[in-house]
């Protein structure tokens, strides 16, 4: 579908009509465009169903993309302790799935006065889905996902690109000398293990209901892969910092240390990576917290 949702009719009667056709008998009293990126459509129906579509020009490129989303949310419902969301329905031949939205608010946008006293908790359940999703047999989930297994040298080769790219205009002086020390330094090993991990584990895709500050779901899966255990650790400790670290991994049943050893290298090319994106696409909260973060990734005192 993609383009044809772009272009030609108008997008919210697209929109009505794949829902009415597949969801007959469900009222429709609004839609509205959620957002758009490289790869997908989304609009909001009723303020509850997501409807997205795949912007893939192949035809069969993106009815592949459709369906195997939709049966991995099915595989990963099986087996996580904390909510995803789970289809309602697809259209594979126009790259469509849509759901229902997850209660609860991306931590990205809770009240960041609050996050320091509140992110143990949450650390300690994305700790436990982590290590649930990572038990999960490397097989049962190889026909789902592809294997994402760059080597570390050529994170680190990236990294030191968008560094030269972004230092001058968005990395303060008194940081500099931290993250030029870290480029400078060989990467860790590479993992000897893989893993099947949501890949993308950043504060946008972990909802929270923001009164109690618990997880109330996991969302985007579209990076999921057969990787590095430590990847998604990484994105906890480039987010919230060294302690919901700890705490994520105080209960991880595998090498945990192996983990941790790891986990920093990703924190800090991931918040490079954040701080490009941010300036890139003019999300300043991508920026915002890629500078705080620069405090325990990149200390003016030297790693």
């Amino acid at each position: 579908m993609g383009r044809m949702v772009m272009q030609g009719r108008d997008r919210a009667a697209d929109v009505r009509d794949v829902v009415a056709a597949h969801m007959p008998g469900y009222g429709i009293d609004s839609v509205v465009l959620l957002g758009e990126g490289e790869d997908n459509i989304a609009f909001l129906v009723n303020d509850e169903l997501i409807v997205r579509f795949g912007k893939e020009d192949d035809p069969e490129g993106r009815a592949a993309r459709a369906g195997a989303e939709a049966r991995l949310l099915a595989a990963v419902a099986g087996v996580s302790p904390v909510p995803v969301p789970e289809p309602s329905f697809t259209v594979d031949e126009r790259g469509c799935l849509a759901y229902f939205k997850l209660p609860g608010l991306p931590l990205i946008d809770a009240d960041p006065l609050r996050r320091p006293a509140e992110v143990g908790s949450v650390a300690v359940a994305l700790g436990e889905f982590l290590g649930a999703l990572h038990a999960v047999p490397v097989g049962e989930m190889a026909g789902l996902v592809e294997t994402d297994d760059e080597p570390m040298a050529v994170w680190a080769e990236e990294s030191a690109q968008i560094y030269a790219s972004i230092s001058g205009v968005a990395v303060p002086p008194a940081h500099r000398p931290a993250v030029e020390a870290f480029l400078g330094t060989p990467p860790p090993a590479d993992p000897r293990d893989l893993v099947f991990s949501h890949n993308d584990l950043g504060i946008e895709h972990v909802l929270v209901d923001p009164d109690a500050w618990t997880v109330t779901g996991v969302i985007d899966w579209s990076d999921a892969a057969i990787t590095d255990p430590a990847r998604d650790f990484g994105l906890l400790y480039r987010d919230l910092g060294s302690e919901a670290l700890d705490r994520a991994l105080s209960g991880y049943r595998a090498d945990a240390e192996d983990v941790r050893a790891r986990a920093g290298f990703y924190a800090r090319c991931g918040v490079l990576e954040d701080m490009a994106y941010g300036l890139q696409t003019g999300h300043r909260k991508y920026l915002d917290k890629s500078l705080a973060a620069l405090e325990w990734l990149f200390p003016a005192d030297g790693l």
